[in-house]
């Protein structure tokens, strides 16, 4: 053969478009189509179903964007196919890109049984295979008009994301409605092609294999009769038959194929819609599953399960009969595929909790891997709350994305900040969304950083995002490419024999301690505050409407809200999934997110009344008792429990000499100048300055915000150079407060106007700062700066279970790609002896400096907190509106300080009337022990669960004293199931002793008699 390869190829790509490909349905006859268009929102299948359509044809517009039309097409097929297999071709207008970012339908027999979704990859439906003719067709189609929104240019303001903006205009012509004969032969002949087309690629160039191929797609291409396809491509297909059953080298890296549809539980699509999309996804795979002997389906999220179970009742059942077959895998163990970054403690645990339980009560699935694929970086106390919800395998694709520094391994144990290490996975493909390209695996077998060590890695295979799954095409060249000279090898496995093959081959696999800090989409830790606000309020009610029912419970027979609190806990959780609570969804899905925040707070200050209430006793006696839902006693009233209250001391409030005020209360002496900046905050004690010489604290600087790519979800380094100091005050007065000297700043700037109240409380060794911003501008980046006189070279953030350490330097790429960070509650730096927290209610993103000063050769290490955005995409309205923040700058901070702190400013003091205190449940006698959870068992049985954790980063020696007759204690997992492989605590004089090692995580179960 004498064709040029690249000559062969330019042949191959126009022979397969123009002639093969079109011959897999070489027949067709169109089908009768009628429409139905939902008046509103989605109905019940069965409304649609017995919906009288109207007249639509082939080439007509339909579809305002988010509504639901249903389509009926009906048909005989022709007497002459008999013998044929028979499918209908159901266009609804879809362009080339990927499925669930577009139309979607879902397909229905006329007794309403679900056929299969439908895609710009998945559009055809079997009819029969053999027919016999003459058989009638009746579909039908859920179609869903969900506009495009992440088009070809992704970063365009629109007004789609949201139903009440996006009008009413129709957006696709119904582009085909056929029924056709389905050429098996052709069908293979153009994957044969695909396949080693994909592979000769791959190949370098004077490759024996290359040549080999080259050859054998020449002849093939030969044998095809352009002008009857159909006739002769079972000869072209005899033409590769060597080529493709040539195996692969002993040496090949091996492949775990994972069918797979990343289905984002809300995102460019509402939560109502992901209800659908699961549908239609899983309608797909549950038939594939039974075309497909060897493939394999994995599917994350309890709650995308609960969807369809509730919703999707008939959907539900083939995905339930498939899990018992084992071939449709629930993965992860989690409620959603969270945001790992900002999920408090408990709520981090409760995503494995709910998730778990869910799988076992109902599969009798134990999950020993967390599936995050798509999740924006990982927080460095997430190791250890897999290994205490049972688990011990993570698999993550995302951290290939970081821009900066690429990841060393893909194969590793992940040590987290307490020392668990768990055995984690990155798979080399570089996507969730693999399609068995050549080019996919290829670059998986060249890009696996652990070769020679290691052979085995995972393949997520299947479209995602917006759903859509594996297609059949994908398991065909799967099968092709089981053993492929030249190829790396593929099977289809679950991800647990996947992990189980990885960890074996690999015992000795290298280490990476601390976070997995993803370099790209800083900005999702201050896109949409509201929605951050939410999830961070919502975290700590739920704290104390456990805490404080439990106690009603055991004290007073109050009955527990078990069922609300499940409910309430799964409806936070879903909330945290990673394109929720990072802000990065469209408009529709934060509006509501407002919504359903503002009534779970309703719900849970209910329940909170009600069991502080019966606690309280009589309140005819006019006693305040004041509840304290914080780890920490305050101000005489025990952690978790109530005491009279009392009258605090004073403050004092002053003229400054020059303009503004002094504000002093014994323990600091605060100096807020006359442009409404804190120029001093002293430390009386310690004799220590706290702000910076030349400097102001307190200070907001706007920036420019207009990220290269992805609005809501990135801040590019060069943001920092452009600063705007808001500086002129509009008003500088002195505040009338009770007990604490105050003053009211406030700024006006752009369209935007800004009210800070910073108020030096008595007996408080901290400076509260209340920041009101009526926010208007437009892609702006608006900061809370504290120039600090501390010199540190690094600086602890809190996160789930503890606190991590960053630099505060660049001395590395590393660290120099660390300029936007994640915190909880707190912010701490310190020198040996003395140190400056800074606490916040509801702001994660931040970030933290060092220069060196002029005057005296100094450094000034400044602390920024990362107030509010604002993005055009996908949401053009973000963050617009009124917002209000809390924080507290704590001068002589240790790591203690900034823990308490940080409880204190998020656990607001509750006062009830009543008629004496009420004792805590439990008690800890070491400080640094904080007590994370106090409720009554998931079970029903009545034993209380106290979850703690250390939280200074030392050992220490804890007694845990009950207030209750305790019958006996247990250590257990999260899941609240006794631990095997622990020794077990001993109750002993109505207490137990533990030992904890640093940051370590503990839960109890205290046995209490049955009433």
């Amino acid at each position: 053969m004498h064709d040029d390869r690249s000559l062969v190829e330019s042949r191959l790509r126009r022979v397969l478009d123009e002639r093969i490909r079109p011959a897999v349905h070489p027949w067709s006859v169109p089908l009768d189509v009628a429409v139905w268009n939902a008046p509103g929102e989605p109905v019940p299948v069965a409304e649609g179903l017995a919906a009288e359509p109207g007249p639509i044809k082939v080439g007509d517009m339909w579809g305002a964007p988010w509504g639901t039309s249903w389509f009926r097409v009906t048909g005989t097929v022709p007497e002459e196919w008999a013998g044929r297999t028979v499918e209908a071709l159901l266009d609804l207008g879809f362009d080339e890109n990927m499925p669930g970012f577009q139309c979607e339908g879902l397909v229905y027999r006329a007794d309403g049984t679900p056929v299969k979704g439908l895609n710009p990859r998945n559009q055809w439906v079997r009819i029969g295979a053999p027919v016999q003719g003459g058989e009638e067709v009746r579909l039908h189609i859920e179609a869903a008009s969900n506009p495009v929104i992440l088009d070809y240019h992704p970063f365009l303001p629109t007004q789609l994301g949201d139903k009440e903006t996006a009008g009413s205009e129709p957006q696709y012509r119904l582009a085909r409605m056929d029924l056709a004969v389905f050429d098996e032969t052709v069908w293979n002949l153009v994957l044969d092609l695909e396949v080693l087309g994909e592979l000769m690629q791959e190949l370098s160039a004077d490759s024996q294999r290359r040549h080999a191929i080259l050859r054998a797609v020449g002849r093939a291409l030969d044998a095809v009769d352009l002008q009857d396809v159909n006739g002769t491509a079972a000869d072209a297909r005899a033409c590769l038959e060597e080529v493709l059953s040539t195996p692969a080298e002993p040496s090949a890296h091996r492949i775990s194929a994972v069918g797979h549809a990343h289905i984002d539980s809300a995102w460019l699509w509402p939560l109502r819609e992901t209800v659908r999309k699961v549908a239609r996804t899983t309608s797909n795979m549950t038939a594939l599953l039974e075309d497909e002997p060897d493939f394999v389906f994995a599917m994350s999220q309890a709650q995308q399960f609960a969807w369809i179970k509730e919703h999707r009742p008939e959907v539900y059942a083939k995905v339930k009969a498939a899990v018992a077959d084992g071939r449709f895998v629930p993965a992860g163990g989690m409620w959603v595929e969270s945001d790992t970054n900002m999920p408090g403690s408990e709520a981090m645990a409760r995503q494995f909790v709910h998730g778990k339980r869910f799988f076992l009560d109902e599969f009798g699935i134990e999950n020993d891997e967390a599936w995050l694929p798509d999740t924006f970086g990982f927080a460095a106390g997430l190791p250890q709350i897999i290994k205490a919800a049972g688990s011990k395998w993570l698999l993550t694709q995302k951290i290939s994305w970081s821009q900066t520094n690429k990841f060393p391994h893909h194969t590793f144990q992940w040590e987290g900040i307490d020392g668990t290490r768990i055995f984690t996975h990155f798979p080399p493909v570089d996507t969730y969304n693999c399609s068995m390209k050549g080019s996919e695996i290829a670059h998986a077998a060249r890009n696996f950083k652990d070769k020679g060590v290691a052979r085995h890695s995972l393949a997520p295979t299947g479209w995602g995002d917006g759903g859509g799954g594996t297609t059949r095409e994908m398991v065909a060249k799967a099968a092709r490419l089981r053993s492929l000279e030249g190829s790396a090898t593929v099977s289809w496995e679950s991800p647990a024999e996947f992990f189980a093959k990885a960890e074996a081959e690999y015992p000795q696999a290298p280490v990476w301690v601390g976070e997995l800090y993803l370099e790209l989409h800083r900005a999702t830790l201050t896109s949409q505050a509201k929605t951050k606000q939410g999830n961070r309020r919502s975290e700590h009610l739920l704290r104390e409407a456990e805490l404080w029912a439990a106690t009603a419970a055991v004290r007073t027979g109050f009955p527990y809200p078990y069922e609300e609190l499940d409910r309430l806990w799964k409806t936070v959780l879903l909330h945290q999934f990673h394109d929720i609570l990072p802000g990065s969804s469209i408009a529709w899905v934060h509006r509501e997110a407002a919504r359903t925040y503002a009534t779970v707070a309703g719900e849970l200050d209910g329940i909170i009344d009600a069991a502080q209430r019966a606690l309280a006793g009589d309140p005819a006696s006019g006693t305040r008792l004041v509840f304290n839902g914080a780890p920490h006693e305050r101000h005489g009233v025990p952690a978790g429990g109530a005491s009279p209250a009392t009258d605090g001391g004073g403050a004092s409030l002053t003229p400054r000499q020059g303009g503004g005020f002094v504000l002093h209360n014994g323990l600091l002496e605060v100096e807020i100048d006359g442009r409404g900046l804190v120029v001093s905050a002293y430390d009386i004690g310690a004799e220590r300055e706290t702000v910076a010489p030349g400097t102001a604290a307190g200070l907001l600087q706007i920036h420019p915000d207009f990220p290269n790519m992805w609005d809501a979800w990135d801040v590019d380094a060069f943001y920092r150079n452009t600063v705007t100091d808001l500086t002129v005050a509009d008003e500088v007065t002195a505040v009338n407060s009770e007990n604490a000297a105050a003053v009211r700043v406030v700024r006006s700037f752009g369209d935007s106007k800004v009210t800070q109240v910073l108020t030096l409380s008595a007996q408080a060794k901290r400076l509260d700062i209340e920041t009101e911003v009526d926010w208007h501008e437009t892609e702006k980046f608006l900061k809370l700066s504290f120039p600090l006189d501390i010199h540190a070279e690094r600086y602890a953030s809190e996160t789930q279970f503890g606190h991590f350490h960053r630099a505060t330097h660049t001395n590395t790429s590393w660290e120099a790609a660390k300029f936007e960070a994640c915190n909880h509650r707190f912010v701490h730096l310190e020198e040996p002896g003395w140190g400056v927290a800074v606490v916040n209610d509801s702001t994660y993103g931040h970030d933290v400096t060092r220069t060196v000063r002029d005057t005296d050769s100094g450094t000034t290490t400044t602390l920024r907190v990362s107030l509010l955005r604002a993005p055009r995409f996908p949401d053009p309205e973000t963050d617009q509106g009124v917002h209000r923040f809390r924080h507290a700058l704590v001068p002589g901070a240790d790591i203690a300080d900034a823990v308490r702190e940080g409880f204190r400013i998020n656990l607001p003091e509750r006062t009830v009337t009543g008629d004496g205190a009420v004792a805590p449940l439990v008690t800890v006698d070491q400080d640094a022990v904080i007590v994370s959870a106090v409720k009554l068992a998931d079970d029903g049985s009545g034993d209380v669960i106290v979850r703690l954790y250390e939280s200074r980063g030392g050992r220490v020696r804890v007694r845990l004293a009950t207030e209750f007759e305790a019958l006996g204690v247990v250590a257990t997992d999260l899941l609240e199931r006794p631990l095997a492989d622990v020794p077990q605590p001993e109750l002993a004089d109505g207490a137990v002793r533990l030992s904890l090692r640093p940051f370590e995580l503990v839960t109890l179960r205290l046995a209490r008699p049955q009433h």
